[in-house]
């Protein structure tokens, strides 16, 4: 049986990755229900799509971690209800003391995680952008150059 549905969920695969914009719109409508969709991309409706069909073939987020998406929703609307500014997620799910390590042409970077911001080379910074810029001389997603997510 898992293999049958193994196999049912790589031929949906196969047949979202497949669709053009408006089966891609159709099955949206169908599997999500919704109005325009002039924005969204194919590859986010694709992507969307075979996200709906693995959740109708095994179920959705477990109870616990819709309560802790709600809890944290929650959180983020009193703060900005409250006029403060909420923590980014990532900043706040790394521990003051945490060190990251990246090597970069040749030079290894270490960064230390601090309560309000990091540190690098004896300098502040209040982002991981922040630091990644200052190493690459370009625009990067912090998290994205430490390889955080």
């Amino acid at each position: 049986m898992n293999r049958m549905v193994r196999a049912g969920e790589l031929a949906d695969t196969a047949r979202f990755e497949a669709m053009c914009r408006e089966d891609c719109i159709d099955e949206w409508r169908r599997m999500i229900g919704g109005q325009s969709l002039k924005y969204v991309s194919v590859q986010f409706m694709r992507s969307a799509l075979a996200y709906e069909a693995q959740v109708k073939a095994h179920g959705g987020h477990s109870r616990a971690v819709r309560k802790a998406l709600k809890a944290a929703l929650k959180t983020d609307q009193r703060s900005s209800e409250a006029g403060g500014q909420p923590k980014p997620a990532l900043q706040s799910s790394l521990r003051p003391g945490t060190h990251l390590v990246r090597e970069w042409n040749g030079r290894t970077y270490q960064i230390e995680v601090l309560e309000d911001g990091f540190q690098m080379d004896g300098k502040r910074y209040r982002s991981l952008s922040a630091i990644a810029r200052k190493i690459t001389g370009a625009h990067w997603s912090g998290p994205r150059f430490f390889r955080l997510g």
